[in-house]
């Protein structure tokens, strides 16, 4: 197992960690929105989706686990890396290697530790119910959790709102930087790719912000309302 520790401790293989636990959350947001987009179709698709991810505990720990997992190692170890750089760095270069990078890799440890403050409060809200424990009862018709009136009840508070737009724009910043570099990490940083690999991270960053943001907005705007009976 000394070679695991080597692996891990080396900046190479911090990088790599880095890379492949992105890869992980990047498809848990990927899957996330895909399923809550769900709420345009109504509140049967959605409590639907909602009743089916919860008749299958064992998946759905399993894979929230493994997203834990991925989570903490994938802030733990970017945290080292950005210590090590900084450690690294002269510091007569400093001033010209800040004005060279974009604004988005000079910011990543800081939008992505506000992020996971955010996915903190979302899971108090929309998951464990501790912020708005009111929402957990609501039931539809058919007896199963009402997450679709959840869902809008959130996001007709004004802040709850704001809160979620500005953490997905933030995370949009975050993985428009880290979705081009991770393929690099992972040594597909070749002339006939570049192109591809430096549009990926913006355009799935936009696709995700726009996606994740059409939720919010359509409540506010009133293209999505409780069902009747809902107060």
């Amino acid at each position: 197992m000394s070679w695991v520790r080597k692996t891990v401790a080396s900046t190479i293989g911090a990088k790599f960690i880095v890379a492949l636990t992105g890869i992980v959350l990047v498809g848990f947001v990927i899957g996330h929105m895909l399923g809550n987009l769900q709420i345009f179709l109504g509140q049967d698709a959605l409590n639907n989706y909602a009743q089916m991810l919860h008749n299958t505990p064992a998946l759905l720990w399993s894979a929230r686990l493994v997203l834990i997992l991925s989570f903490f190692a994938h802030i733990g170890f970017t945290i080292k890396l950005t210590r090590q750089n900084r450690l690294a760095r002269p510091q007569t270069y400093a001033y010209q290697q800040s004005i060279q990078a974009p604004t988005s890799s000079r910011t990543m440890i800081f939008s992505g530790l506000l992020v996971l403050s955010f996915v903190i409060y979302h899971l108090l809200h929309f998951t464990l119910g501790v912020t708005h424990p009111e929402h957990k009862s609501l039931v539809d018709s058919m007896g199963r959790p009402d997450v679709y009136s959840m869902v809008v009840l959130g996001f007709q508070n004004i802040w709850v709102s704001l809160s979620y737009i500005v953490a997905i724009i933030l995370l949009g910043l975050h993985l428009s930087h880290g979705v081009s570099s991770l393929w690099q990490t992972l040594g597909l940083n070749h002339v006939k790719y570049n192109t591809f690999i430096k549009a990926s991270g913006p355009v799935l960053a936009l696709t995700l912000v726009a996606g994740n943001l059409s939720m919010p907005v359509a409540v506010l705007l009133g293209f999505l309302s409780l069902p009747l009976g809902v107060v």
